[in-house]
C-alpha cells in the first residue's frame, strides 16, 4: 500500500466557504486543522459515556459498565469509533511529531494500550457466547488499520504499543479467516455490515504486515463475491442514514486486487454512468438535517468517504483515462461538504467518528 505525503488542502477553507458572513474570518492554519482533528479524539477516547454497548446478557452477573467490558476501547460511544478514534491518534502523532498535541496524544494511548488492558479486550473475543461476530466486520477493520499505522510508524515506542495489541490483532485475523469462506453474499449496506469498506482496510493491512495467507483468503473472497458485478444503481444512493457508499466502496475495494488495465474495464461495467466531460454532478454531497441525529449525522461521514473512495478510483486509473476528470471533481465536492462540516461545531453523535473520518481521506491514508 502506498502511502503519500501529507498535505492539507487548505483551499477547502477559503473565503467562499464563509460567503454569508460580512466579517472576514481567518483561514485555518496547517496547524489548527491538525489540532482539531486531534482534539476531537482526544475529547472521546476516555469519555465513557454516553455509550452505546453490544453486549450479550445470559444473567444479572453480565451486566457491567462499558470500561468494565472493554478496557482500552470503552470511550467515543461505542466500540469501533474508539477503536478508529485511537488510531486517528496514531496516525497524528505518527505524521506530525510537532503538532501541539503530541504529548498529550503519547500519555492518551499510553493509558490505553496496557498488557492488562488488552488481556481484557481479548478476554471478552473469547467469552464462549460472544463468537465471531462481535463488531464485525468495521470495527475489526479498523482495528487492523490501527495496528497497520502502529507498524509503518518507524518508532520504539510503536513497536511497544504493536507488542501489546498482537494477541488482539491474532484474535481477530482468526476471526475474519473463520467467517470468510462461510460468507455466501457481500453485505450492500450503507452502514457498519457492509463488507466492502472493511475488506479494502483489511485487505491494506495483510500488505503491511506481510500477511500472504490472509492476503491470498481476502482476495479469493473478495473476486468470489464481486468479481462479476456490472450495473451498480448508484442512482439509488444515499439512503438516510449511511455513512458509506456500497457502490463506490466497491469500487475502490476492487482497484486493491485488479492490475490497472482490467480495473478500468471491469469499472465501465459496474460503474457505466461515470462521465467522459468532466462533469462532477453525476454524484452529488449529502446534506444533514439534524446533527443531533446520530444516525443522519452519518451523511456527514458519507461525504467524507465518498471523497476518499473516489480519490482512489480516479488513482487507479490510467492518467488518460476521460473519466479521471469528473471523479476528480466529484471528489472535490464531496471533500469540501465534508471537511467544512468537521471544522465547524459539531454535536456529540458526529464529534465522536467523524474526526477519524477526516483524517483518513485529508492524509490519503487509503492510497
Amino acid at each position: 500500500m502506498k502511502i503519500k505525503a501529507v498535505s492539507l488542502l487548505f483551499c477547502l477553507f477559503s473565503s467562499s466557504l464563509f460567503a454569508e458572513t460580512e466579517v472576514k474570518t481567518a483561514t485555518p492554519s496547517q496547524a489548527d486543522v491538525i489540532n482539531r482533528f486531534s482534539e476531537l479524539a482526544l475529547e472521546c477516547v476516555h469519555k465513557e459515556y454516553p455509550n452505546i454497548v453490544k453486549h450479550l446478557m445470559n444473567s444479572d452477573d453480565d451486566v457491567k459498565t462499558p470500561k468494565l467490558l472493554y478496557p482500552a476501547f470503552y470511550g467515543c460511544f461505542d466500540w469501533h469509533s474508539s477503536v478508529h478514534g485511537h488510531w486517528l491518534l496514531t496516525r497524528i502523532v505518527s505524521q506530525y511529531p510537532d503538532s501541539a498535541h503530541h504529548q498529550d496524544i503519547i500519555n492518551t494511548l499510553n493509558q490505553s494500550f496496557t498488557k492488562e488492558n488488552i488481556q481484557g479486550e481479548l478476554a471478552y473475543f473469547n467469552r464462549e457466547d460472544t463468537g465471531t461476530s462481535f463488531e464485525r466486520p468495521y470495527g475489526l477493520a479498523w482495528f487492523l488499520q490501527l495496528t497497520t499505522e502502529l507498524r509503518q510508524w518507524n518508532d520504539p515506542q510503536a513497536k511497544i504499543w504493536l507488542d501489546i495489541l498482537a494477541p488482539l490483532e491474532s484474535k481477530i485475523v482468526a476471526n475474519v479467516s473463520d467467517w470468510l469462506p462461510k460468507l455466501a453474499f457481500p453485505i450492500r449496506v450503507g452502514e457498519h455490515s457492509q463488507t466492502a469498506f472493511s475488506f479494502g482496510l483489511m485487505l491494506d493491512w495483510s500488505v503491511v504486515a506481510k500477511d500472504n495467507v490472509f492476503h491470498d483468503l481476502l482476495e479469493s473472497n473478495i473476486t468470489r463475491l464481486y468479481g462479476d458485478d456490472v450495473n451498480c444503481p448508484l442512482a439509488y444512493e444515499p439512503s438516510g442514514q449511511d455513512f458509506l457508499s456500497p457502490c463506490l466502496a466497491e469500487a475502490d475495494l476492487m482497484r486493491r486486487i485488479l492490475p490497472k488495465k482490467e480495473y478500468g474495464n471491469w469499472l465501465s461495467k459496474f460503474l457505466p454512468s461515470i462521465p467522459a466531460n468532466g462533469d462532477g454532478s453525476w454524484v452529488t454531497p449529502a446534506v444533514v438535517t439534524d446533527a443531533s441525529d446520530g444516525k443522519l449525522a452519518h451523511l456527514d461521514g458519507l461525504n467524507l468517504s465518498r471523497a476518499w473512495m473516489l480519490e482512489g478510483i480516479a488513482s487507479a486509473l490510467n492518467p488518460q483515462d476521460p473519466r479521471q476528470a469528473a471523479i476528480f471533481n466529484a471528489a472535490k465536492a464531496h471533500k469540501q461538504a465534508g471537511i467544512n462540516s468537521v471544522i465547524n461545531d459539531l454535536h456529540y453523535m458526529g464529534s465522536h467518528w467523524l474526526g477519524s473520518f477526516a483524517t483518513y481521506l485529508e492524509t490519503q491514508r487509503g492510497y
